[in-house]
Order: C-alpha cells, then sequence, then structure tokens
C-alpha cells in the first residue's frame, strides 16, 4: 500500500535548539500510527511541520505521492490535514458551534449574515456522530476540559480530514469517553482515514495503534508492529536506558506526626463534609472518577475556592485559609494540573519561575531585585532536579512537560513548604520523566515532607501511596492502606455513590 504521507530527513531548530534531526515517518491510509518518546523527542514538533504550523528547515515532505511544501495550517487543511493540538485552542466567550466553524461559519441567502441555526445543526451532527451529549450553544468556558478536549476533536473531525493527527486527545477523557473517541477512531479508519496517534499511555498505544514509530532527541528510532512489540522494547528505545524502578515497601506512617488536617470541608456540591489528615513523611492518594470532587477538595484546602463549611488545621493549630497566600504562609503548596496556567508564567525564564513564590526574599529595600541571588538559586535547582534546559534564561514554554513540572516542583520546594499537594503530577509526561517525578516524591517524602497526590492514574496511586483515599461525589467513601489497595477496591468505592456508615474514615 502506498503511504499518504512520508517524511524524510526533517530538520528543525528553535533558539539554537535543534528539535528534528533528520527526522523521518510514513503513514498509510486507514492505520493508526502510533508516534512515541520521551517529552522533549520531537513528536509534537514533527507533526506541527507536518499540520503546518511550523516550516520546516530542511527535508522533504510526500502528501499523495507527491511532493507538497506545507507553509501554513490553512495549507496542511487545504490538503486534508487536520490537528488536535495537545493544548486546548479554544475561545472561552464563545459557543462550542462557534468554536468549531469559526473562521468557516455557514452563511445565510446573501452571504452577509451568519446562519447561527445552521451552525449549530451541523455541530449537532458531528456530536451525535461523536455520542457526546452537549448543546452546541453552550459557551465553552463553561464546560469542562474533558468536554471542551471533545470540542477540540469535534472541530478537527469537521473538516472531513483524510490525515489526522491526535496528540494526547485523551489526557483529559474519562474511560466512557475514551472508549467513545476510540469507537470515532475505528469509524475513521474503516473510511480510510489515516490517525496520527502521540500519546504517552501504554495501554491506550496497544488498544489502538497498528505500527508504531520512536523518536528520541528529534532523531528517528524505529518504526515497529504494535502487537508483537513487547511494552519494555519500546520503551528502551524511547530512553536509550534501562528506567530504575522505585520500589514502594508502604513504610508504616501512621505514627508520625500529622501536619495537616482537614474537618468537614464543603464547597458546594462538589465537595461534600470531606474529612481527612495528612502525616509528615507520607505520600496520601487521592482516587475517584473524573468529577469526584478530588481537585475541587485540593483547592478549597488552599484557599483557591472559598469554603461554605469545614476547618483546616496545620501542626494541630487551627488557622484560616482564605486564599492561596494564606496556605503558602502555613507552608501549603499546590501544583496544579494545569500547570501552564496556575503553575508558571511560561513566556518568562527559567530562573524567574523558580523564584516566584519566594520573589519577597530577592528584593532589596522592598522593591530592588536581587537578580544574581536568583540565577544562584535557579542553578541550585535545574541541577538537584536534573531539570533538562540550555541555561536558566531559557523561557519555559520552550521545555518539555517534564521539565516544566520540575520546574513547577522547584517553585514550591525554594518556598521550603512542608506540605505539597501535587495534582495529575504526570499528566502529559513521558515514561522516562515520570520515573524521574515519582522517584523524587519519595526522596521528599524520606526528607519529611507530607505530599498529596491526585491522580486519574489508577497503578500511579497504587504505585506511590502510603494509603489512599477515595471519593465519589464529593464525598470520601473510604480508606486502603498502601499494602492492601487494588485497582478492584479503589474502583468499588469509586463508584459508591454515597459514604456508608462502615466506610472506613480517615485515621
Amino acid at each position: 500500500m502506498q503511504p499518504i504521507v512520508i517524511l524524510r530527513n526533517l530538520g528543525k531548530s528553535f533558539a539554537g535548539v535543534r528539535a528534528l534531526d533528520r527526522a523521518q515517518f510514513d503513514l498509510l491510509p486507514g492505520e493508526v500510527h502510533a508516534l512515541m518518546g520521551e517529552n522533549g523527542a520531537g513528536k509534537s514538533t514533527l507533526m506541527k511541520v507536518l499540520a503546518g504550523v511550523y516550516r520546516k528547515d530542511s527535508g522533504e515532505i510526500e502528501f499523495d505521492g507527491r511532493p507538497v511544501d506545507i507553509e501554513s495550517p490553512r495549507a496542511a487543511q487545504a490538503l486534508g490535514i487536520g490537528i488536535i493540538h495537545q493544548e486546548l485552542n479554544l475561545m472561552n466567550h464563545l459557543s462550542a458551534a462557534q468554536n468549531i466553524f469559526i473562521g468557516r461559519e455557514p452563511r445565510g441567502a446573501l452571504g452577509l449574515f451568519v446562519d447561527e441555526e445552521a451552525m449549530r445543526r451541523e455541530a449537532q451532527r458531528i456530536f451525535e456522530r461523536m455520542n457526546l451529549r452537549l448543546d452546541p450553544r453552550t459557551p465553552v468556558g463553561e464546560l469542562t476540559v474533558a468536554k471542551q478536549q471533545m470540542v477540540e476533536i469535534a472541530k478537527a473531525l469537521s473538516f472531513d480530514s483524510r490525515v489526522l493527527i491526535m496528540d494526547e486527545p485523551t489526557a483529559a477523557l474519562n474511560n466512557e469517553e475514551v472508549a467513545d473517541l476510540f469507537r470515532i477512531i475505528g469509524q475513521l479508519k474503516s473510511q480510510g482515514v489515516a490517525i496520527v496517534y502521540i500519546s504517552h499511555k501504554m495501554d491506550e498505544l496497544q488498544r489502538i495503534a497498528d505500527r508504531v514509530t520512536v523518536m528520541r532527541d528529534g532523531q528517528y528510532i524505529a518504526t515497529v508492529p504494535m502487537a508483537t512489540t513487547p511494552m519494555d522494547t519500546l520503551i528502551a528505545m524511547m530512553v536509550g536506558r534501562q528506567l530504575a524502578e522505585v520500589e514502594n515497601d508502604f513504610p508504616d506512617t501512621s505514627g508520625h506526626e500529622i501536619v495537616l488536617e482537614a474537618r468537614g470541608i464543603t464547597r458546594g456540591a462538589m465537595v461534600r463534609d470531606a474529612s481527612f489528615v495528612l502525616r509528615k513523611g507520607e505520600i496520601l492518594g487521592f482516587a475517584g472518577l473524573m468529577g469526584a470532587g478530588r481537585t475541587e477538595l485540593a483547592r478549597a484546602v488552599f484557599g483557591a475556592d472559598a469554603l461554605d463549611a469545614g476547618e483546616v488545621f496545620v501542626n494541630g493549630r487551627k488557622v484560616s485559609i482564605r486564599s492561596p497566600e494564606d496556605a503558602v504562609s502555613h507552608g501549603i503548596g499546590y501544583l496544579s494540573e494545569d500547570r501552564k496556567h496556575f503553575g508558571l508564567a511560561t513566556g518568562m525564564d527559567v530562573e524567574t519561575n523558580i523564584a516566584l513564590a519566594s520573589m519577597k526574599r530577592f528584593l532589596s529595600l522592598g522593591f530592588f531585585v536581587d537578580q544574581a541571588a536568583i540565577e544562584a538559586e535557579g542553578r541550585r535547582y535545574v541541577k538537584q532536579l536534573a531539570i533538562k534546559t540550555p541555561s536558566g534564561r531559557q523561557q519555559v514554554r520552550l521545555l518539555s512537560g517534564g521539565n516544566q513540572q520540575k520546574i513547577v516542583i522547584a517553585k514550591w520546594l525554594l518556598r521550603d513548604c512542608s506540605v505539597l499537594f501535587f495534582d495529575e503530577p504526570t499528566r502529559g509526561i513521558d515514561v522516562g520523566a515520570k520515573a524521574e517525578i515519582y522517584k523524587l516524591l519519595h526522596t521528599l517524602a524520606a526528607e519529611g515532607k507530607a505530599i498529596a497526590i491526585i491522580s486519574s492514574e489508577l497503578p500511579e496511586i497504587l504505585r506511590m501511596s502510603h494509603r489512599v483515599l477515595v471519593m465519589c461525589e464529593g464525598r470520601i467513601t473510604g480508606e486502603l492502606a498502601g499494602r492492601e489497595a487494588t485497582q478492584e477496591k479503589i474502583m468499588q468505592l469509586a463508584t459508591r455513590r454515597q459514604a456508608t456508615a462502615d466506610a472506613a474514615m480517615p485515621s
């Protein structure tokens, strides 16, 4: 079968950093071709060249058997190439239908006015094809992250693309939504649509991919059949090394002093009468399905959202936390699941981001910034956390997701927080960077930090947690010790609609 896309010897650099180095890739009609590699391997850059987001510096592109030069996203769309970006690219004040058809809205008879009803009907048709219950008139800003991601997918499908690039499309989707997406992908395959699927989720790739191409450091490593290639082989090709396993022997932390206690936390309908304790040197996992209230509970304790009821105690003393600033003053740090919007100033450099939460200590006479001290602390944490960056002056937006996450961690370590909430700590991070984050969290716990992690990945919760609290519909429905926790037990508690009288309470 003749490939619909062939990429040969592609090169691309940014600010002197080589992102692609003689990269290659081919794509067959009607296949799902996975693209794998650590963050920073060049996967997204390669696909953005194909989608016209970036112009290649060198190399050749063939589409449908003829050479092409894809100068812009519009040129890619004209060829039949669509892309679903990892980062959401929506306008929150516009409706779902308006976002899907922006720039190509259907017009009325005279061509002067947008035919809103026709646009709504067409958006509804796409949603029905996706088995998605969503009013096309709903402003995108009112949707959950998962629903916003589905709007992005609908936008790409609206182009009737012959090639569809999906960059981490399930990062914010629950199991039911992932199943719907895979059903759609199956339909597109049967229609001859070629799909590039970028993901770090090995189980997804095993279920859906026909072939897989591995990249490392901007270079092509190999293309192999998915069904017959062991995961260990793929991981070894990705990272170029054997990953050291972090062994969790689940040490008993029940006797450790309580650093943080939350009693009866209530916040709207999302958090209802939730109580828990967090001890020095332990990792406490929060598990549950999407919408269970885990993030909302953490945000309420951190002061990002106002409490309707409840109390917070730090080191046995009741404290008033009405804002994140109050929380930080009591030694509580929060690493948001959306690090690029709430954890980083992506247009600023590495050193400045590390210093952001501690900026007062770098001020002389109240307004002179000690830049030398900021640079020194930046160098210290870049070395300590093995952050891969050309220099401390590099803009954060140019770094990989794993390195961005390390910068957020460095920010709170510099602030010397004794309590750290990690919300989806490895979302969008490759297996190599995940292993490094896991090792770092265990090191922090061993040093006495009290850590709470919220994760939608049950293997991550089971691997990391000394204790697991499970939430359902805003309530804590049970607690499991790390040694006894299993996916089955967690799912039983995660689907329990109300906390029962015999549910284990936080100890």
